[in-house]
Formats: structure tokens, C-alpha cells, sequence
């Protein structure tokens, strides 16, 4: 974990201790999300003038697969409010070829074999609000406090050139379940921000089980795609994910 992550994490921990002495009113929910996921799009060009290289890591790195994990832990204060935290590591290290000279971050490497990190790791805070409960549909809509701690590094002989990129977004989060009968569900989840500059969409789309009244089972489809266009940098990445999930209430 590093510095930035460490105040973030630390929040998280002390709203849930706060939060423990009126546990009784409410409950906690834990999701453990695990699975692969592949890359189809992931362009940058550090910084993003003509001192820099437009370059894609799909082409340096591979697209995958790789393995991915995350967890949600979420605290319902009753039916219609609830506070979910979430923690969201990612980061890849691949070696493959440049097909020619590239300007990266003040930095120049040539043509051949080079090493590539890229690091997206998402830690998020997110409120909700039921807006329909009944029927088949549930709709929560709520906003999330986003902090991006993300890396892009290229290495090659002795030169290692690292651009970090750290910092809060704002998103509208989004949530449906479907009840489809005989203990399955359908689940869509949303975290999105579009305009400006950038835009940021991370959005899961799962089909689920109850195990027990308290368990569920869910398999489905994960994309995160978006980026930023400024003059410190161009890099925007589409990542794709096949999950499982394992969610347990209490």
C-alpha cells in the first residue's frame, strides 16, 4: 500500500468503527469479486505534446489475460440508506517490443525489447439511496468518491521512467437487481463520470444464486474503461473482466 492509498484506507477503517455502535440497526454486507481480465485498449503519451510518444501498452504488454481481485464492504443503515467501501488493486509488469524510438516522460527508448508496468489501482467511498424497492426491480442512485492511484512505467537497459498519477474523482453510481425467480437474480452496478477532459465508467453486469437467504452466488461481465486527455498526459484504457463473486450478509 502506498502513501496515498494509506489516508484513504485509514477513513474507511475509522467510519466503520464509528459505525459499529449502531450496528444493531443495520447490517454489513461483504462482496469478494475475483477472476481475469483483458486489456483492448490502453494509449498514452506522457506528456502529451510533442515531446511525447502516442504508444499503446496493448501492443507492449499483451492483452491478457491477467488475474484480478476486489472487495466491497458495505454497511445498510436500513432499507434506504447505505455506505459501501470499496478496494480495487490492479497492476500488470509485461516485456515486449518497440517497433521504434519512443519519447516517454522526458525519457528515450529505442527500438527492441523494453519493460512495461501499468498500475490502476481504485479505491472508492460510495453512498446510496433506494429510490424503488417492490416489483421486480430495485433501484438504488447514489455518488462515489473515487481516489485513482495509477502508474504507467516503461523500463528498458538501465533507463526507468515512471509517470504516477494520483487523484480524486467524483462519480454517479447506479445500482439494479432483478428478481428473476427461483432464487436467481440479475445485478447491474455502475460508477460513471463523463465530460471535460475525461470520462470514467465501471460497470458489472452479474447473474446471481442465493445460497441461503444471507449467501449469494454470481458470475458475470465487468468493463472499466476511460481516461483523461490534458496536456500532462493522454492515456485512456479499456479493460475487460470475466468474475465470480461470493456476497454474504450480516
Amino acid at each position: 500500500m502506498n502513501m496515498y492509498s494509506r489516508p484513504l484506507v485509514l477513513s474507511l477503517t475509522l467510519i466503520l468503527v464509528l459505525m459499529a455502535p449502531v450496528a444493531m440497526a443495520g447490517s454489513f454486507e461483504l462482496e469478494v469479486e475475483g477472476g481475469a481480465f483483458w486489456q483492448t485498449r490502453n494509449d498514452n503519451q506522457i506528456p502529451n505534446t510533442d515531446a511525447g510518444t502516442r504508444f499503446s501498452l496493448v501492443d507492449l504488454a499483451g492483452e491478457g489475460p491477467w488475474p484480478a481481485y476486489r472487495a466491497y464492504l458495505t454497511y445498510h443503515f436500513n432499507e434506504k440508506h447505505s455506505l459501501r467501501g470499496l478496494y480495487a488493486p490492479l497492476e500488470i509488469t509485461e516485456t515486449g517490443a518497440l517497433t521504434g524510438s519512443l519519447l516517454f516522460n522526458g525519457d528515450t527508448f529505442a527500438a527492441g525489447q523494453a519493460e512495461a508496468t501499468y498500475r490502476f489501482n481504485s479505491y472508492r467511498l460510495t453512498y446510496a439511496y433506494a429510490l424503488k424497492r417492490g416489483g421486480t426491480w430495485d433501484w438504488d442512485l447514489g455518488f462515489t468518491a473515487k481516489i485513482r492511484d495509477a502508474r504507467v512505467q516503461v523500463a528498458q537497459g538501465g533507463v526507468v521512467s515512471t509517470k504516477d498519477n494520483v487523484g480524486f474523482v467524483p462519480l454517479l453510481h447506479v445500482k439494479g437487481h432483478a428478481r428473476l425467480g427461483g432464487g436467481w437474480h440479475f445485478l447491474l452496478d455502475l460508477d460513471a463520470l463523463a465530460g471535460g477532459p475525461g470520462r470514467a465508467e465501471d460497470l458489472a453486469l452479474k447473474l446471481g444464486y442465493d445460497l441461503t437467504p444471507a449467501a449469494q452466488l454470481r458470475l458475470g461481465y465487468r468493463t472499466v474503461e476511460g481516461g483523461a486527455d490534458v496536456d500532462e498526459v493522454y492515456s485512456f484504457a479499456w479493460l475487460h473482466y470475466a468474475v465470480a463473486s461470493v456476497s454474504l450478509r450480516f
